[in-house]
């Protein structure tokens, strides 16, 4: 894989309505090729530190952004980002949980375990793609992350 084929974000999402939005929405602004999806917690847990079925993968030299549901089956989403966010491997990857929920519980305890943003999933597809989209642009081209050493 090309350097610049690598895959760069990881979209964690159980819902099927919302990945496909969202993969539509990254496909439009011409990020699709460089996302991979964990539909579930474990799945994405297993993806970021080479374990179980993605044994000696290693994705999280590469990721540049990680959006993040937090109503996931197996490993809710706010476990996912405790583990990423208390691993030295993976702590400064930017993670935006994208989720439906508004509840200040998830939003403070989010901001707590370190997430980088919490957007609310907006309801009219419209405003939906443009979000992902904007936030694409944003986290995949603009934003300037710090180089990962182990």
């Amino acid at each position: 894989m090309k350097r610049s084929d690598a895959i760069k974000l990881l979209l964690v999402e159980d819902n099927p309505d919302d990945l496909a939005l969202t993969l539509r929405a990254l496909g439009k602004a011409n990020f699709s090729s460089q996302v991979l999806v964990a539909r579930d917690g474990l799945e994405a847990v297993e993806l970021l530190f080479g374990e179980g079925v993605h044994s000696g993968r290693n994705i999280a030299e590469e990721l540049k952004v990680i959006l993040l549901d937090l109503k996931l089956p197996k490993l809710d989403g706010l476990e996912v980002l405790r583990r990423i966010k208390g691993d030295p491997r993976t702590k400064l990857i930017p993670v935006v949980v994208l989720t439906s929920s508004k509840e200040q519980r998830d939003i403070v305890e989010s901001y707590q375990l370190g997430v980088n943003s919490y957007i609310v999933k907006p309801v009219t597809f419209e405003r939906f793609s443009e979000t992902v989209r904007h936030l694409g642009c944003y986290w995949l081209l603009h934003n300037q992350p710090p180089k990962i050493s182990e």
